[in-house]
């Protein structure tokens, strides 16, 4: 099997593992000029033929992880929903705030 088999199987099983939508949270970047922050999270957008997650994340970033060199993690189902929870929670006013 050669390096670009190698590679699209990779993206493959990334494409499977992380599909659209799903959440992420950076632990550390790698990129020296402008790394995500390390517990900055965001969404999915998609996987690329080169095996790079492109991530909407939250801070307005749209740096990529690249597998073998940035760490991440996937957020759980409970964080997920606290979350969402915490979006719609009324803030210090008793006003309630939305992102969309």
């Amino acid at each position: 099997m050669n390096y670009y088999e190698k590679l699209r199987n990779r993206a493959e099983g990334l494409r499977a593992t992380y599909p659209k939508g799903t959440r992420v949270e950076c632990i550390s970047m790698s990129d020296t000029f402008s790394p995500v922050p390390s517990g900055t999270r965001g969404t999915v957008q998609f996987v690329d033929d080169m095996a790079t997650l492109h991530v909407a994340w939250d801070n307005g970033s749209g740096l990529g992880l690249v597998i073998d060199e940035d760490r991440f993690r996937r957020l759980t189902q409970e964080e997920i929903e606290a979350e969402f929870q915490s979006e719609d929670s009324p803030d210090e006013n008793n006003e309630m705030t939305m992102k969309m």
